[in-house]
């Protein structure tokens, strides 16, 4: 019988890129649960109805263009899955939190987040304390906020701007969006506002583009060894509970 894995999308353009590959080179049946489906993008409020979650192997909670701290625009759904990524974690289901999955996986675990002094937009290397489990990069970056270590986890990698992965029993939270390929990427620069977003940072779209096409087949390699690591080390790890 295959594992399965389910892949909590915040919103309709969140594709798991190289991570999805990996997962599925591995035997896992994959499944997506969207919580905000591009009809209801600009009213992000929704109440969804959650599958269960404890039925899964491994739950991977990706990132999202909104804020682990905004309960006035997403509490109907930001809150619930507060309490069920709670439940999961302490059930020793392997978790892998990417950007606002990591934030929200800090906040499950006791960290805090908050808006960041600037936003980190494009590739960057992180400094590693474990190579072998997340290597310099360079990785994707897409946030504004920032998260905490939480209490008892272990630190993984950081940079100069903010805490990048952490480890606590079989969760694992990454502050950088290792599923970044140029389809995912021209995928979020569909969306509205997606390149103004970029520009606005100045940063110019198709040096970005350029540059994710350039180290494709390097960054897509970083994902899939990330996926194989948590694989085998993080969700094989003694159950941690908080």
């Amino acid at each position: 019988m295959k594992k399965r894995v389910i892949f909590i999308e915040h919103d309709h353009a969140s594709p798991g890129g190289p991570i999805w590959v990996q997962f599925e080179r591995r035997g896992y049946e994959i499944t997506r649960f969207i919580i905000v489906n591009e009809e209801n993008a600009n009213r992000p409020n929704v109440i969804p109805i959650w599958p269960d979650l404890l039925g899964f192997d491994v739950v991977v909670v990706m990132g999202a263009q909104y804020a682990v701290y905004d309960e006035e625009r997403i509490g109907n759904w930001l809150l619930p899955q507060l309490e069920k990524m709670r439940e999961v974690h302490n059930a020793g289901i392997p978790v892998l939190g990417i950007c606002f999955g990591g934030q929200l996986m800090s906040r499950v675990l006791g960290g805090t987040v908050s808006r960041s002094p600037r936003a980190e937009l494009g590739w960057f290397e992180v400094e590693s304390a474990d190579e072998s489990l997340v290597p310099r990069g360079p990785w994707f970056q897409y946030h504004w906020d920032r998260f905490t270590f939480p209490p008892g986890s272990t630190e993984v990698a950081r940079n100069d701007l903010c805490p990048q992965a952490f480890v606590y029993g079989r969760t694992l939270g990454t502050q950088f969006h290792p599923e970044v390929d140029a389809e995912v990427l021209d995928m979020w620069l569909a969306m509205d506002g997606g390149c103004a977003e970029i520009e606005s940072e100045g940063i110019v779209v198709e040096d970005l583009r350029a540059q994710t096409k350039k180290i494709e087949k390097e960054s897509n390699q970083r994902g899939y060894d990330l996926v194989d690591q948590f694989l085998d080390r993080i969700a094989t790890a003694p159950v941690k509970m908080i």
